[in-house]
């Protein structure tokens, strides 16, 4: 113990970075070896390539974003302009009509002589036909031109009162110049004529049945006063304002155009240009001449837009709203469609304001005629995705705005992806990239060859310096096969040598302890035996407990389905059929839905129990089992019966401490006619030529449940239901089913489907169309609430 000790002692005044020491010996060799290698070679190479690749890539980038710009600026400068012409072959074509008939209003003689000329004609006689239903005249098929004369321009004869009389001949030049102007200049959708307010007749060309279609869409018309304040209020008078006072006008032009509308004779989204006409003393106005040119061409200009592979173009009112753009233009900017009805005309609101991109519902329209470049972030798939946005203004033009006139310019945009108009300069910086990768593998293979060097520098003389570790290392593998008895020899006076010394104090502590060690192990594994065996007893007992409460759920379960409605039941019902589908959110489900028949009398039931799970599903079968026990009674009043059930309802409820309620409501069909009674979701109603109607249930009654006495709150509603007609049910589960990306089902898809599949052969093939497109809404997303659709089909 002296020799160990006093060696020990020696040891101890070797210093940390002593040159007898293990770790300078290391640091010496290997440290300085590999620190210039690093320091010298790889830094001084990889800073120049960086530099290097720094430097062209900006280069690059400033050279390709200025060139890309300003192909940009050209393009859509380019497409402005092309866009203003055709506007302006539209405008020369109205400002032809109309100066035509102004030439001839300023000169009454020759107008009626022209007009009575072309009365005696038999191709373009005007002879009206007086409308008994629609209280209005008009001349039949086959004339150069529809003209028709309201009811308030016909006296107690069904004739036109003289004014009326006297625009008719007037304007029989339309049917000789109308058909001669459609076929030139722009495509036109129809040229027409207006009289003045207190001569309203029309005269458009091609002939149409006009009179009939206004009838359709818009009742009240022909109830007067007049055509303007029906169709256009505030054109007139803004045109009879100019007359005051010319410098009024929004714009430098007498020509009028309106925002795109949906035309009522072909269902295509057009624009209109009108024109006024003047009194010969230029004191007021005499009518206005017009033209509709459908969007075709406009939007073929705006959708032919190409920018690398996805970039696109829009055009939008001054509003924000677009008027044209391509599919994929309308998905880029999280567009919304939606009808919007105006006094006589129908339009379509697609504002970039209600974008769902925040870029785009905050994007500002230039207020001049400068090309603006804007660089913004869209989001796709949750991703920021940098794009380009180029606006150009329009030429302004005077828009009737549905009160008045009004300067309008409209905007022309493109949009394109950054990384596609970049696309050259990636390239270009993904070559730098890799010619920098190559500069740095060569570094590496040149780091590694140094490395290999200092390897075999200090392997030659690595015998010696790890003597002492082969030593130590030896030794820990006897100690752990627990031969406490090893000792290390050790001659070197280094760090190893002293670690050797304390190995062997080490070593004859652990040979003290073991047997002491020992004892205490055993004892501590005997505890944990004993612990292991409670858990265990108490993992039978859980795993018990859950099979005794699923088993329960499955009963319950099983309870639920068995009372709904089979399909043999169904089957065996007269006049109607009836499919249903129940889909528990659960292992058992809060709806309820039932079918109840007499007979000639049939009583569907739905309801939706508020949350889902046991306690809601026993309250459905509650619910089910008291309308079973009525139904059997007899009782035939819809409120009466709605008011007993609530009772007996209220009644468990109480007795449950439970709180629990309901929506409910009912269908009695007896003889084509249905009463609706109860609150619920609304019912939707498709009749046989495709119309949908929804109605409300909210004023039918009450949450079953809430009040012991509902009757103040009851009411019922008689609806018609035909052969053909189709109703169909649905809880809250439908219509709130939510798709991977968050967006609900809708009450407007469930309209939309039952429209689709209403001519399906039976409801049960109904039913499984909807179905099938709810499911596919909500893909892969985990159901959140039950789901039930009743349909009911009128054979």
């Amino acid at each position: 113990m002296t020799d160990i000790q006093a060696h020990s002692d020696s040891l101890g005044k070797v210093g940390y970075l002593s040159p007898r020491s293990f770790r300078a010996k290391f640091i010496l060799v290997v440290g300085a070896a590999v620190l210039f290698d690093l320091l010298l070679g790889g830094g001084i190479a990889i800073w120049n390539v960086q530099h290097l690749s720094r430097d062209a890539a900006n280069q690059v980038g400033e050279g390709l974003t200025e060139a890309n710009q300003e192909y940009l600026k050209t393009y859509i400068e380019t497409t402005a302009l092309r866009a203003d012409l055709l506007l302006e072959q539209v405008h020369s074509d109205v400002t032809t009509l109309a100066n035509t008939m102004q030439s001839l209003s300023d000169h009454p003689e020759v107008e009626a002589a022209i007009g009575t000329a072309l009365e005696k004609s038999p191709a373009f006689s005007t002879s009206l036909v007086y409308d008994q239903k629609g209280g209005w005249a008009q001349n039949s098929a086959g004339a150069s031109s529809a003209v028709s004369v309201w009811g308030y321009l016909l006296g107690p004869d069904h004739q036109p009162v003289p004014a009326a009389q006297e625009q008719l001949r007037n304007s029989e030049i339309l049917g000789l110049l109308g058909p001669a102007l459609m076929t030139t200049g722009s495509p036109k959708l129809q040229m027409y004529y207006v009289g003045p307010k207190s001569a309203s007749i029309m005269r458009a060309t091609p002939y149409s049945e006009q009179a009939q279609t206004f009838d359709k869409l818009y009742p009240g018309h022909n109830n007067g006063p007049n055509f303007w304040d029906f169709f256009f209020p505030g054109v007139y008078e803004g045109w009879q304002s100019w007359i005051a006072n010319p410098a009024s006008r929004p714009v430098d032009t007498d020509i009028v155009t309106t925002a795109p509308y949906i035309d009522a004779i072909t269902g295509k989204l057009i624009v209109s240009f009108f024109h006024p006409l003047w009194t010969a003393d230029r004191k007021d106005v005499d009518g206005m001449a017009a033209v509709d040119i459908t969007l075709d061409q406009l939007s073929g200009l705006v959708q032919s837009v190409n920018i690398a592979e996805t970039g696109f173009g829009f055009l939008a009112m001054s509003n924000g709203n677009v008027i044209t753009t391509s599919k994929i233009g309308e998905e880029t900017l999280g567009l919304k469609s939606s009808d919007q009805s105006g006094q006589g005309v129908t339009g379509i609101d697609r504002s970039l304001k209600g974008s769902t991109q925040e870029a785009i519902a905050s994007l500002a329209l230039p207020s001049d005629g400068s090309t603006h470049i804007l660089h913004i972030n869209l989001k796709r798939n949750g991703e920021d995705i940098p794009h380009l946005v180029v606006l150009k203004q329009l030429k302004p033009a005077n828009l009737w705005d549905g009160k008045g006139i009004v300067k309008e310019t409209m905007t022309l945009g493109f949009v394109v992806s950054e990384k596609e108009i970049y696309q050259s300069l990636i390239a270009a910086q993904d070559a730098l990239s890799s010619a920098t990768s190559r500069i740095v593998n060569y570094q590496i293979i040149a780091l590694l060859v140094s490395l290999l060097i200092v390897f075999i520098a200090v392997f030659a003389i690595s015998g010696r310096i790890t003597a002492g570790l082969s030593a130590l290392a030896d030794a820990a593998r006897r100690l752990q096969n627990k031969d406490y008895s090893v000792r290390v020899d050790i001659p070197s006076r280094d760090e190893v040598g002293a670690v050797g010394i304390a190995f062997n104090r080490m070593a004859e502590e652990i040979s003290f302890h073991t047997e002491n060690l020992e004892k205490l192990v055993e004892a501590r594994t005997h505890e944990l035996a004993n612990a292991n065996t409670e858990i265990n007893e108490l993992n039978k007992k859980l795993k018990s407990e859950n099979l005794r409460l699923g088993a329960e759920l499955d009963v319950a379960r099983h309870i639920q389905m068995m009372v709904l409605p089979k399909p043999a039941e169904l089957g065996a019902i007269q006049k109607i059929e009836v499919a249903g589908y129940m889909e528990p959110a659960d292992e058992v489900g809060g709806d309820y839905f039932d079918v109840l028949h007499d007979g000639s009398r049939i009583k569907v039931g739905i309801g939706d129990v508020t949350g889902h799970g046991l306690e809601s599903g026993v309250l459905m079968l509650m619910v089910q089992s008291v309308a079973r026990a009525l139904q059997e009674q007899g009782d035939e009043d819809p409120r009466t019966f709605l008011e007993v059930l609530n009772r007996a309802i209220y009644k468990n409820i109480e007795r449950t401490k439970t709180d629990k309620h309901l929506s409910l409501a009912f269908l009695d069909y007896q003889d084509k006619q249905i009463t609706l009674s109860g609150q619920h979701e609304e019912v939707l109603l498709v009749r046989k030529q495709g119309e949908v109607e929804r109605i409300d249930t909210v004023d039918l009654g009450f949450p079953i449940g809430l009040e012991s006495d509902i009757a103040p709150f009851i009411s019922t509603r008689d609806i018609p239901f035909d052969s053909g007609d189709i109703i169909v049910l649905h809880t809250d589960g439908v219509t709130e089913a939510e798709s991977p990306t968050g967006e609900l089902f809708g009450l407007e898809r469930l309209c939309e489907s039952a429209r689709k599949y209403r001519d399906c052969d039976s409801a049960e093939d109904i039913k499984e169309g909807i179905i099938a497109d709810l499911m596919a809404h909500i893909a892969t997303q985990k159901i959140h609430d039950d789901i039930t659709l009743v349909v009911m089909r009128h054979r």
